[in-house]
């Protein structure tokens, strides 16, 4: 066997694997065009893959080439991976609580350039902030940051949200095809 072929199933592997894992995300964030064509990718390179795996006989080089396979999808778990986390897809809900009697946080977090919604609560220990930041992804963590060091004792969660109204939004969502959507310009 030459050489050349598992380094070619271990390589297909890695893209269909990292192709499967932004098909998964653009399926939960409901992209079904883009999601149909990263599958159509993923499937196609995995046949090609698979079928080269099952076609060899020899017990030996069977093995060198499972081991590349299994190899191809370790790393292309990984590398779909880091690949999803530069994107940074989507938009997420970033909630703090304040718990600080002292510390008007949401005027703050406005002041830093963050569109906020406020609400007043009451916590276990009396009233408490609740402040509501829409955010891109790749924004996220500087509002985390910002939210620490404005009032180190909030409470903060993060999560992920499918889809907004954009009605309030300063940077208008980009009106571009959907699949150019996926390309990050800084």
């Amino acid at each position: 066997m030459p050489w050349h072929i598992p380094l070619l199933i271990f390589l297909a592997r890695i893209c269909d694997v990292s192709i499967g894992t932004l098909r998964v995300i653009t399926v939960v964030r409901g992209r079904k065009l883009i999601a149909a064509v990263l599958g159509f990718f993923e499937v196609g390179i995995w046949l090609v893959a698979v079928s080269r795996v099952l076609q060899t006989s020899d017990l030996r080089e069977s093995m060198v080439l499972v081991i590349a396979y299994a190899g191809g999808f370790s790393c292309g778990t990984l590398v779909g991976m880091l690949i999803e986390q530069r994107l940074a897809l989507g938009d997420q809900l970033v909630r703090a609580i304040n718990t600080d009697p002292a510390v008007n946080l949401a005027p703050l977090l406005r002041h830093e350039g963050h569109m906020v919604t406020e609400f007043e609560g009451k916590g276990a220990l009396g009233p408490v902030e609740l402040c509501f930041l829409v955010t891109p992804r790749r924004r996220a963590s500087l509002a985390v940051g910002d939210i620490l060091r404005i009032c180190p004792g909030a409470f903060i969660t993060v999560g992920d949200i499918r889809d907004t109204s954009n009605a309030m939004s300063r940077t208008p969502r980009s009106r571009a095809l959907g699949w150019l959507r996926l390309i990050k310009f800084k």
